[in-house]
């Protein structure tokens, strides 16, 4: 019995022991775009209690003020848990970005264009990654490579609100995500 807790014992000082899983590696995608990026926060998307996909926001130097993403450059990381056509990730977005609020009609329809002829179906395993430009617009990519660009501000905006802002209709994942994206204790949330 005594050498069998001390076995445990040792597996458990081993464990604690081992280096950190990659998780904390930026994927190559962000690590090209936010040089010093920081992984702020990761959680996932569950829909009737299946997996939907495993999230992470990396932010850069300056870290990410939640009430003006903006403002900031960030990267968020989608590894999908199931199989999903490109459309319906399109589709499914626009509802959102709708239900929030964003964009009129004729803009919306464009946004749909634009999500429908960069976002490509996904496998399990797959990762989606969207990187936000302040000012210019989202770029994403595919395992890593890029698959295209939407340059328009305002549709990053709306974008990675489905996923930052206070309305969204993932609440916990969100402060997941945003656990640590500010540098600075006080930094509003």
């Amino acid at each position: 019995m005594r050498h069998r807790l001390a076995t445990l014992a040792l597996a458990a000082v081993l464990a604690a022991a081992a280096p950190a899983s990659h998780a904390n590696t930026a994927p190559a995608a962000v690590s090209a775009q936010l040089p010093e990026a920081r992984l702020a926060g990761e959680g996932e998307l569950r829909w009737f209690g299946l997996k939907v996909y495993s999230a992470q926001l990396w932010v850069g130097r300056p870290g990410l003020r939640i009430d003006r993403p903006a403002a900031s450059p960030f990267a968020l990381d989608l590894r999908y848990a199931t199989a999903l056509k490109g459309e319906l990730i399109a589709e499914r977005s626009l509802q959102e970005m709708e239900r929030m609020g964003f964009g009129d009609a004729p803009r919306r329809t464009r946004w749909l264009e634009a999500m429908k002829r960069v976002f490509p179906d996904v496998a399990k395993g797959d990762r989606l990654t969207g990187v936000h430009e302040p000012g210019r617009g989202a770029r994403f990519f595919h395992n890593d490579r890029a698959i295209g660009t939407v340059d328009d501000p305002d549709f990053s905006d709306a974008f990675f609100a489905i996923w930052l802002d206070a309305r969204t209709t993932a609440p916990s994942l969100r402060e997941s995500l945003v656990r640590q994206a500010a540098d600075t204790p006080g930094t509003p949330r």
